[in-house]
């Protein structure tokens, strides 16, 4: 059997309400070194925003971060994978719909996010993309 999913993902990530303003995920983005954060609502995981959505569909169109919430900017379309999905799926995903970060969902809870670092450091720790994923980030 293939490698899964759990083997490479990126454990605990954060994740926001729907409710939260830009601020708070730019935020949770600089002090943690990310550019992902998973949204949720009432009934759970709803989408992602990223630090590109922040800017693209938030300040760019002249929002306010501290008023503006993440119902405004994410994107809705939940691309996910279970933990114990091969390695595999994820790489085909991310190819066919050229995303870069996938959510990890177990039953209705998010247990983590697989990124095209992640497969990098994983799969070829010796491209150029292995190398900049695995490297400690720069403060």
């Amino acid at each position: 059997m293939g490698q899964q999913i759990r083997d490479v993902m990126t454990r605990n990530p954060k994740v926001l309400d729907i409710q939260s303003t830009l601020s708070e995920a730019a935020r949770i983005m600089r002090d943690n070194d990310i550019g992902f954060v998973v949204v949720r609502n009432e009934r759970g995981v709803c989408g992602v925003v990223t630090d590109r959505d922040l800017v693209i569909r938030g300040l760019a169109e002249g929002a306010d971060p501290a008023n503006t919430k993440l119902a405004s900017v994410y994107s809705d379309e939940i691309v996910q994978v279970s933990a114990d999905d091969p390695v595999e799926k994820a790489i085909t995903l991310m190819s066919d719909k050229a995303i870069r970060r996938i959510p990890v969902i177990e039953g209705s809870e998010i247990v983590g996010v697989v990124s095209l670092g992640d497969l990098a450091v994983d799969r070829d720790p010796n491209s150029v993309l292995g190398q900049i994923s695995a490297a400690p980030a720069q403060q």
